[in-house]
C-alpha cells in the first residue's frame, strides 16, 4: 500500500545506520494505539523495509526525529538517550513574561494513576530537569529555548504548566485555546475574502530544535531543524506587535 501524509517526508540526516526527519506537526512519529493516521514509522518501513524507534515527539510536536536502520545501531542510540548523552533543545512560545530570563525546572514527574496519556508532578516521579532560556520576551508571550537533561513524557509541556507559563495552544496542561491576531493587535480587520478570522496559532507551539551525540564513539553529529512557518509567522506579528 502507498502510504502518505499531507507534509512530505523531509529528511534532514542521514547515513548506514541512522535517518533523522523534520517531523511536521500534526503527523504521528509512531503508529498510535487506536491505529488513527500515518505515522513518520510507517512512510520510513515503506522506503527503507524495517526501522527502529529511538524516541518519540508529541503529536503537534514539529522537528528533529531520529530513527534506527538496523539493530546495531538501535541499541546504541538507545543506550544513549538513557544516559542522556544526547544533547536536545527545543524552542517553544509560552503564555506570559517569565519571572526569570534563565533558569531550570527540577521536580520529579509521573504518569496519573487514572487518566492515560497524561503526567504530573509527584515527588514520587521519576527525576525531571528541564533547563530554560528566554530568546525574546513580547508583552504576554515569551519565546524560550529549552534544553533537556532528561526525556520523561511531556516534560517540558508539565514543568512550563507548573511555573505558571504554559506552551501556547497545550490543550492538556494549559487552555488550548487558538491564538487570533486580532486578540493582541488593535483595529485588526478582515479582508474582504474572509468570513472569519482564522487562528495564527492553533497547535502545541514545541519544536525539537536539534540533537547532538556521538555515534559510537565516532564524530560528533549535529542535527537541526529551523522552526517552522507557523511559528515564524506567529513570532512575526508579535514583534510587530512589540514595536
Amino acid at each position: 500500500m502507498n502510504l502518505t501524509v499531507k507534509n512530505k517526508l523531509e529528511i534532514i540526516f542521514e547515513n548506514a545506520d541512522l535517518v533523522a526527519i523534520n517531523k511536521p506537526p500534526g503527523v504521528y512519529a509512531i503508529p498510535s494505539s487506536d491505529g488513527a493516521g500515518i505515522s513518520l514509522k510507517d512512510l520510513l518501513v515503506q522506503k527503507y523495509g524495517s526501522i527502529f524507534t529511538v524516541h518519540r515527539l508529541d503529536l503537534d510536536t514539529s522537528g528533529v526525529m531520529v530513527f534506527a536502520k538496523n539493530a546495531a545501531s538501535h541499541k546504541i542510540l538507545s543506550q544513549e538517550f538513557e544516559k542522556r548523552e544526547v544533547e536536545k533543545k527545543y524552542f517553544g512560545i509560552v503564555h506570559g513574561v517569565m519571572a526569570e530570563d534563565k533558569g531550570a525546572v527540577d521536580v520529579p514527574l509521573a504518569a496519573h494513576p487514572s487518566k492515560r496519556n497524561l503526567m504530573l508532578i509527584s515527588e514520587k516521579g521519576k527525576e525531571a530537569r528541564t533547563g530554560y532560556e528566554v530568546t525574546e520576551a513580547f508583552r504576554n508571550y515569551s519565546l524560550v529555548r529549552f534544553q533537556l537533561y532528561t526525556g520523561r513524557m511531556h516534560q517540558i509541556r508539565v514543568h512550563m504548566q507548573h511555573l505558571a507559563h504554559p506552551i501556547v495552544c497545550d490543550r492538556v496542561y494549559g487552555s488550548g485555546d487558538p491564538v487570533f491576531i486580532s486578540s493582541f493587535k488593535r483595529g485588526f480587520r478582515l479582508s474582504k475574502k474572509d468570513e472569519s478570522e482564522k487562528p495564527i496559532m492553533s497547535r502545541l507551539a514545541l519544536h525539537s530544535a536539534s540533537l547532538q551525540f556521538e555515534f559510537s564513539g565516532h564524530d560528533l553529529i549535529r542535527i537541526e531543524s529551523p522552526l517552522p512557518k507557523d511559528m515564524k509567522a506567529f513570532l512575526n506579528q508579535l514583534q510587530k506587535w512589540n514595536r
